[in-house]
């Protein structure tokens, strides 16, 4: 009766929901005792409490300047959605402009941002701009090669077919090419925020009085490992919201296009 009980109040939980918050206790434990068995120093490697601690400890700081880093993601976040949808569109638009556009386009992204912050700085000078145009540059790739992609990839014969029924161009882009395109669309945003975050903290570390990058630079050169460690944690924790409100948007708009059993 005990192990019938207990197989049906394990089949009630959600194991999908479950999985993160279990994979993520798994490893600050495991995290914590091999520091202790292996007698790490903390200057090396800190444990997860002493990690707290120092999150507590510089809380106020932390909690700014992490609000700072998020504020300059999202501004470089938002004008990478308004220019990389914009600029998608038109090399998606014609097959000969995606030709010509596309490989200036990989050029422009081989091209190492951490080399592109100092000539922002002479710019605009040090602070919050640099790092949203930082923001802003490494994340609108993926968007921008997601929807030209999305475009030029129209199956010549449903173009052949409605062309034969009188569509236009931009009948087509507009009712088959632009709906199409949404998917890879919302799913390049979860890669762009990622890597806005990436341009933030890039720029944070290299000009700016404020943000979690300046902040890990000040820890860094005052021996605070645990609060180097707290800045990264409180990172990924902005890095992993910031993708799961992407994945909500994206299954809302777009959960036409995934498969049922991917939702489940």
């Amino acid at each position: 009766m005990t192990a019938t009980v207990e197989r049906s109040w394990a089949s009630r939980l959600d194991w999908v929901k479950l999985a993160p918050w279990l994979c993520t206790a798994g490893l600050f434990i495991f995290w914590e005792i091999a520091v202790w068995i292996f007698d790490v120093p903390y200057y090396i490697l800190p444990s997860p409490t002493r990690i707290a601690h120092a999150a507590w400890e510089f809380g106020p700081g932390l909690w700014r300047n992490s609000l700072q880093t998020l504020w300059t993601t999202l501004a470089g976040f938002g004008l990478a959605i308004v220019f990389g949808l914009a600029l998608g569109l038109f090399i998606g638009w014609d097959k000969r402009i995606y030709a010509g556009l596309y490989p200036l386009m990989i050029g422009f992204n081989s091209i190492p941002k951490v080399a592109v912050v100092p000539i922002l700085v002479l710019w605009f000078g040090a602070g919050w701009v640099p790092a949203v145009l930082t923001a802003f540059l490494i994340s609108f790739f993926p968007i921008v090669v997601n929807v030209a992609t999305g475009l030029a990839t129209i199956e010549p014969e449903m173009e052949d077919v409605l062309r034969a029924l009188g569509a236009k161009k931009m009948d087509i882009m507009t009712k088959v090419g632009i709906p199409r395109s949404l998917p890879y669309f919302f799913g390049s945003l979860k890669v762009a925020i990622t890597l806005a975050f990436i341009g933030s903290v890039l720029s944070e570390t290299i000009a700016a009085n404020s943000g979690v990058g300046h902040m890990m630079l000040t820890a860094q050169a005052n021996f605070e490992v645990p609060l180097v460690f707290a800045c990264l944690i409180a990172l990924a924790i902005e890095g992993i919201g910031m993708y799961a409100l992407m994945a909500w948007v994206e299954m809302r708009m777009t959960g036409w296009a995934h498969r049922s059993g991917f939702n489940r």
